[in-house]
């Protein structure tokens, strides 16, 4: 049944297009190369980046799967009201499945990500470098899937849920290092002489950890500096952290979960 509802969900997104699923690679590279000219060009944060456009499009790779969850997963319940209200069904499988056709997506731009990072001579010297991927996607995947869940219930009894949301989700992108460095936003909390745990949880964002192991997998120019001490811990303890909002999340959607047919 889960497979089904991912299939029903990606044929959703693309109904009545002519071009499809080529919309799953033309989008994100349309974006890419908006950041790309405007902030690369324009106003020059591509400088002392090397390989800026593999360290751009690497960050906004992955961001773009955990907004697409966490968007998708927040409207699944409202988007399926007709058959949460005539048929019984497990309602997490309407979130699960959002998630589902976000990963589909996510691997069909990793893709085109790989091949760009490959055509440009970015990808690490030490292949094994590239293993980054699987614990950052396992970072994020855990989020979004405990967001997810989370403003799926909530959203069917608070609708501006979803419109804050998408709100929150295009400023969030701006508080990770993906269109700029993370010692440009140290020099800023510096400047601004905050204290020293502000940049910790900066470092510290699930987002955030999550783009440096992209970084690492995808982005052969960076070095040991330009990523945070103890990476592959940080990434180990946010997702033990991410795996117990999961359970809670999922404790919230139970507890809701019992109205839904009447509020919908």
């Amino acid at each position: 049944m889960l497979g089904l509802l991912v299939r029903r969900d990606l044929q959703a997104r693309y109904r009545d297009s002519v071009l499809g699923f080529l919309w799953t690679v033309i989008r994100p590279i349309i974006v890419f190369l908006m950041y790309f000219v405007v902030l690369g060009k324009f106003l020059r944060a591509a400088e002392g980046i090397p390989d800026f456009a593999v360290y751009l499009f690497s960050g906004l790779t992955l961001y773009s799967f955990f907004s697409e969850m966490v968007v998708g997963s927040a409207s699944s319940i409202i988007a399926n009201s007709g058959l949460v209200k005539k048929i019984y069904l497990p309602r997490e499988i309407f979130p699960l499945a959002s998630v589902g056709g976000a990963g589909v997506m996510f691997l069909i731009q990793c893709g085109v990500l790989l091949a760009a990072a490959f055509v440009f001579g970015a990808l690490p010297d030490d292949l094994l470098q590239m293993l980054w991927f699987f614990p950052s996607v396992a970072l994020i995947l855990v989020y979004g899937l405990a967001l997810g869940i989370f403003l799926a219930a909530v959203n069917v009894y608070l609708r501006d849920v979803q419109y804050l949301l998408e709100l929150l989700v295009m400023l969030a992108m701006w508080a990770s290092p993906i269109v700029y460095s993370w010692h440009m936003a140290a020099d800023a909390f510096k400047s601004f002489d905050l204290p020293s745990w502000v940049l910790e949880v900066y470092l510290n964002s699930p987002i955030t950890l999550g783009v440096f192991g992209f970084h690492r997998a995808f982005w052969g120019s960076g070095t040991e500096a330009d990523y945070p001490p103890e990476l592959g811990l940080r990434i180990l303890i946010a997702f033990l952290i991410g795996l117990v909002l999961v359970f809670f999340a999922h404790r919230v959607f139970k507890r809701l979960q019992g109205n839904f047919a009447q509020e919908l």
